[in-house]
Formats: structure tokens, sequence, C-alpha cells
């Protein structure tokens, strides 16, 4: 391994970082602000791109910025293992920020010039967490990541994405907590916390006790964004943001900041070996195990489709952890190589099902599973990526989901723990379950003839009669959309329609970014907060990104499920946008590529790399 000094891995943050200022600075001017966005999507991702053939020849590249504070530096180093999370986050920003042009101009939405801001300052954490040299300067982009992605929560600016926000906020910085303490036990077991290939070899002669507290408290505090039960709630709750914001904190940036901060500390901090000895890395499989099953069975009572994917997060991201666990006593690699190498694999899937989802809701006002039959009809194009992404999820060969899970099954069997397997095994089995009768029921049924989704009967979930309530929403669409209450006065209190004893989440609420149903009350809202950058004209005229008012649903008084006379049929060239369909694409693209082959698609030959240097 050789260190190069080099700027790079510090430009690779300062691109994003410095586009905050254009974007803002160009807030009455969407077309040019969006540019901003686009030029640092692309500039972030070449720097990276750039670094990766010397990272593949096992260079280093470091930026030194100085002591940090005692015993630790402020650096910036590209390691293989950093490069594959930011290239990862930095190629999915680029189809992200296109996606999110056609879903915000798509929606008309408010304080556009914020989400872009937002957005860009979201990449930039994520990058430097990945680039980080040491817990310490991981520690403080990892928080500045949730700094970022609040406004992003909070969006809709009403009590339930406030709520949401606040969970968000107590819930990572409560991690966050947890991560702090844990640094301070180690750089006092170690003298130092510094990432090293293996692990730190102080702490494999540390005291046990004292080793396994400072895991417990850097696994669990990255647990937390990584959605670990009992710590994933508010991942669920977070769906109320808008749908490319779902992407991000599911796919892009997030969620896998919290994987990669347990990927260091198994690898980079204690070690496999250490790992073993300490007898840690069992349990930490043993919760991923619990996680990815009890998340998926709780995915199947979803009706909501966002909330549904967001409990498939909660199963996906436990296989990157169980990976990781049961790596540490697997002497092939082929565990780890598996946990790596689902970083990007689920990255590629879940955001193309959730572009798809964001496809739905802007042209069709649909967010209901139950409204779903025969809407492939109207969206062939997203159904079709959508089930393309659903089967990769289940690990269906030639899908970028089998060849990381083939490498998992392996990996625990010969790690001598054949039960996690049956575990993966089932959780294909419940994947199939959740999401096989969304794409069924998209091209093979009608709203006549559809039956009850999901598959789980009441008290669990479904809608078994017509009254019945899915998800402990509301019996009827009417209902569900704030309609005034029998006595006169307003029903739109934080639990109205919801049953006694039942509990009820903002994305119950607002089923997909808090669109609501009355045209009048959409322009009511717009009014009052838009900004009044994000409706210049004639710059943000959809007619510059071939949006037709009249091509939606949306703006047909039609307000969600299929309307009268069943789904029109639409072609690819009529369903949506391009600048949605595009995205969704490329996302479902890459999902295939990783899936035939994954070599090519270099995040394999990375993933082989990080195996090697920690394997020996």
């Amino acid at each position: 391994m050789t260190e190069i000094h080099s700027i790079r891995p510090l430009a690779a943050v300062l691109v994003s970082t410095l586009a905050i200022v254009g974007i803002l600075a160009s807030h009455r001017r969407p077309n040019v602000r969006e540019g901003w966005s686009v030029a640092a999507a692309l500039g972030t991702f070449g720097v990276v791109a750039s670094m990766v053939p010397g990272v593949l020849a096992e260079d280093v590249y470091v930026t030194e910025l100085g002591t940090f504070v005692f015993g630790v530096d402020f650096a910036l180093h590209a390691d293989a293992l950093g490069t594959l999370f930011a290239l990862l986050a930095s190629f999915l920003w680029i189809i992200t920020t296109f996606y999110s042009i056609g879903y915000m101009r798509g929606l008309d939405e408010h304080n556009q010039t914020r989400y872009f801001a937002s957005f860009a300052a979201s990449v930039a954490a994520a990058v430097g967490v990945a680039f980080a040299s040491n817990l310490l300067v991981l520690f403080v982009f990892y928080e500045l990541l949730t700094v970022a992605t609040y406004p992003l929560v909070t969006h809709d600016e009403d009590a339930e994405a406030r709520a949401a926000g606040r969970k968000y906020l107590t819930y990572t910085f409560g991690g966050g907590v947890a991560v702090l303490a844990g640094i301070v036990l180690v750089y006092w077991l170690a003298g130092t916390v510094a990432f090293t290939p293996g692990g730190i070899d102080g702490l494999g002669a540390a005291d046990p006790m004292y080793a396994r507290a400072a895991f417990a408290l850097l696994a669990g505090g990255f647990g937390v964004k990584a959605a670990l039960m009992p710590m994933h709630s508010w991942l669920p709750d977070a769906m109320v943001a808008p749908t490319p914001v779902s992407g991000l904190l599911h796919a892009v940036a997030v969620v896998k900041s919290g994987v990669f901060g347990i990927s260091r500390v198994v690898l980079d901090v204690f070690g496999p070996e250490t790992v073993a000895d300490l007898g840690v890395g069992v349990v930490l499989a043993a919760v991923a195990a619990f996680t990815l099953l009890t998340a998926s069975v709780i995915a199947l009572r979803q009706d909501n489709l966002k909330r549904r994917l967001a409990y498939s997060t909660v199963s996906q991201l436990s296989y990157i952890v169980l990976g990781l666990g049961v790596g540490a006593y697997d002497s092939t690699g082929l565990a780890l190589t598996g946990g790596l190498l689902h970083i990007p694999a689920h990255a590629f899937m879940k955001l193309t099902l959730f572009f798809c989802a964001g496809a739905i809701h802007v042209e069709t006002h649909t967010d209901d599973i139950s409204d779903m039959a025969g809407i492939g009809r109207r969206m062939p194009l997203t159904m079709a990526a959508f089930g393309v992404a659903s089967l990769g999820m289940a690990g269906i060969p030639l899908l970028a989901g089998f060849v990381s899970k083939w490498y998992l099954l392996l990996g625990s069997v010969e790690a001598g723990y054949a039960a996690f397997a049956v575990a993966l095994l089932l959780s294909g089995v419940l994947n199939i379950a959740y999401f096989w009768p969304i794409v069924y029921q998209a091209f093979f049924q009608t709203a006549a003839d559809a039956d009850t989704k999901p598959l789980i009967e009441n008290p669990f979930g479904g809608k078994s009669t017509p009254s019945a309530v899915a998800d402990g929403g509301p019996s009827s669409d009417d209902d569900r959309r704030s309609g005034p209450a029998s006595d006169g006065e307003s029903d739109n209190g934080p639990n109205a329609g919801i049953a006694d004893g039942e509990e009820e989440y903002a994305v119950d609420r607002y089923p997909s970014d808090h669109m609501e149903s009355d045209p009048r009350a959409v322009e009511d809202r717009q009014g009052e907060e838009r900004d009044d950058e994000s409706d210049e004209r004639p710059d943000a005229g959809r007619e510059h990104h071939g949006y037709d008012e009249k091509d939606s649903d949306a703006h047909h008084n039609h307000h969600g499920g299929p309307p009268v006379g069943g789904w029109e049929r639409r072609s690819v060239r009529t369903e949506s946008t391009w600048f949605m369909l595009g995205p969704i694409s490329t996302a479902a693209l890459g999902a295939v590529a990783l899936g035939v082959v994954p070599h090519t698609a270099v995040f394999l030959q990375i993933v082989d790399l990080v195996v090697t240097g920690v394997m020996g």
C-alpha cells in the first residue's frame, strides 16, 4: 500500500460544498440553480472516479489538514473501503439530481432552493464520512450529515413532518453520543483512533470488558442510522419527506453511513480477529438476523407503498451487518465480500423502487398498494423497473441482490453458522411475498378483480372488507384525506380516523409527500409557503423539461387509485417526464449490471481489495 499526498479527497468534499453557495445565489433562476446541482454532482463523481484506478492499484490518497485535537489528526484518505462508499454516493447523486428536478417541478413544490442546497450538503457530508481517516473525523462528518438531512426530512413544514424530524434528530444524535463515547474509550484503550486495515493493534491486548463496551457503543451508535432493531422506528416515520429524500435516506447517504460506520469498526478499528476473540461478532450477526426477519414480516402488513419500502430497507440493511458479523468467523472472506457488495447492490435496487413510488405519486397521486391494480397499463416502464428491482431484492439470479446474497450464504456456511444462512433464505421468501403481489396486480389484475393487499389479513394488515383498515389508516379515501367530521368540526388532528389503541405515523396521515387531495388546498399551500424563487417564470416552467400538466392524472382532479373506467393505457413516452423515467431506467440497469457483470461494474473489484487487505 502506497500513500499519495493529494488534494483530491478534500476536493471531493469541497465541490458539493461550494455548490451550496451557487445554489443559494441562484434562487431566482431555477434553471441555473439546478444547473449548479447537476454540475456539482458530475464534478464530485469525477473527482472520486479519478482516484479509482490508483485505489485498485492499492494506492491511498491522503489530504492532511493538521492536528484536529490532541493526538488526532484532521486528515482525509481515500482507501478502498472509503472509495466504495464515495463512488456509490457520488454516482447516485447524479441520477437523483435529475430525478429531483422532474419530481419537484412536477409537484410544484415549495422551498426548492433549500431542498437542493440541503441535498448538496448531505452528499458533501457523506463523502466526508467515506474519506475520514479516523473515528473522530468520521464522527464530525457523521453528525454534519444529520444536520444537513434534517431540512429534507421536515420539508413539508407541517406538524407531522416536524414530529418526524424531531424523532429523527433524537435517534440519530442519541446514536452520535454513543459513538463519541465509544471513540473516547477506544482512544483510552489503544492510544489512537486511526483506521488500520485488520484493526488497531492495541485493542487486541486491551481488557476484554472495556473492549466489548467500546464495540457495543460504536456498533450501537452507528446501528441507529443502520436501522437495527429496536433503533429503527425513525426510518418509517421519515417517509413523510419527498420521495427523492426517501431515496437519499434509504439508498445513498444516511442509512449507508450507518452500515459504513459499522464496517469501519469491524474492519479497521477492531479487526475481524479481535471481533471473533471478543465474541461480539456473533451477537452483531444475531441482532442483524432478528432485524431482517422481523422487518420483513412487518413489511407484509403495510399498504402504503413507501412504508413497505421503508421496512424493506430495515431488513436489507441487516444483510450487510450480518455479513460483517459472520465475516469475523469466516476465514474465506466470503461473508465480508457479500456484506460489502450488498452496499451498492441494495443502493441501486432500493433507489429504483423509491423512484418508481415517486413517479406513481406524481402522475396518479396513488400511494396505497391496494389502489394499484392494473397500474402497469398507466405506467408500463415504471412498473417494469419496479419488477426488476423487486426480483433483485428477493435474490433472483442475474440481478445485484443475487450475487451479494450468494456470497453471504456461502460465507455463513463456511463460518459454521448455518442458522444465519437459513435466516437469509427465509428472508428471500418474505421478500417475494411482499414485492411480487405489487408487480402481479400491476400487470395482471384490474381494480374489479384485484385480491386483498397486503397478504396478511386484519388485525395485522390488509383490507379484508371495504370498510377494513389498512395499516391503521382510515377506511376510505375520503376519510383518509381529512374530510369534515360528522359533527361538523374539522377532523384533521394527529390521530384522525384512527381506531382507539392504534398509533398513526406521519406517513400514514399523508402517505407520500404530503399532497392534499383538494387542488384548491394545494394551491393555497403553495401560495402561502412557496419561496418566490421556486416559481419564477418562465425559467421554472414545466415546458423546460418536457412536463405537460395535461399529461398528469394528478392535474385532472384525480386523487389516488384508478379513475372511473380503470387506468388509461399509456406508452413509455407518455407515462411521465424523462427527467423521472431516465433516472429510473439508469438505476434499474445498474442493478442488472451488478448482477450480470459485477467485476466489470468496479464495485466487486473494490470489495475484493478491501477484503484482501483486511484478511491479509
